[in-house]
């Protein structure tokens, strides 16, 4: 196998794009082309694939975001501007994590990691501030009748269970702040809900502006 390589989206690669997400979550509706191709558009820097070669073996898509500008309470339709991204606002200072999927037969290949390591590298070159995201809940259906929400993520951020979304960010440096209900309502194996989680950029200086990038320029 060729070394795994993260690189920005293209729009060649919209359709494999697609297709993966398919097959990824076959109970939730995938993005359209349109709408990827819409969002390499509006922030092309922040949308990356990972490949094998030729193949895509993984997604992250993210926005900018004035975080202030939003309670804890929403749902990732109203945050994204129901994925367009069009809310994507430059001078803000938190890159919101809007999508993270990985090729299911390449789980536990760090494919994941290197996806995350790259917003991270991303925000950091930016100047902003912090990383924020909501992270899908798979495992809460099977604990559902046990336990509440908040108490099911909180036994993940303890270790006494473990969740194939929330651990996987736990290990990478991000903190758990609550969870949101609604979140993706069809979310089924989640009941919609979701956790919040950020990352603080420990490189982050309030003195300096935003980077804005010129056009062509890559993450």
């Amino acid at each position: 196998m060729s070394e795994l390589l993260i690189r920005n989206t293209t729009p060649a690669d919209v359709p494999h794009l697609v297709a993966l997400q398919r097959s990824v979550y076959p109970t939730i509706a995938a993005w359209t082309e349109e709408r990827v191709l819409h969002q390499l558009g509006v922030f092309p820097q922040g949308q990356a694939v990972a490949c094998y070669g030729d193949r895509i073996v993984g997604c992250a898509s993210s926005l900018v975001i004035r975080w202030d500008e939003w309670s804890t309470d929403h749902s990732w339709s109203e945050i994204t501007a129901n994925g367009s991204f069009d809310n994507h606002d430059p001078s803000g200072r938190t890159l919101y994590g809007a999508e993270v999927f990985v090729d299911p037969r390449l789980r536990g290949q760090r494919v994941g990691h290197r996806l995350y390591e790259a917003r991270r590298a991303l925000c950091r070159r930016m100047n902003l501030k912090r990383i924020i995201a909501c992270g899908r809940l798979p495992g809460y259906h099977r604990h559902a009748g046990a336990m509440s929400l908040e108490t099911y993520a909180k036994k993940i951020v303890w270790g006494d269970l473990t969740d194939p979304v929330l651990s996987f960010q736990l290990k990478e440096g991000f903190s758990y702040c609550g969870v949101i209900e609604n979140y993706i309502p069809e979310d089924a194996e989640s009941l919609g809900h979701a956790s919040l989680i950020v990352w603080l950029n420990p490189r982050y200086d309030p003195n300096r502006p935003t980077i804005a990038f010129g056009p062509g320029e890559k993450m």
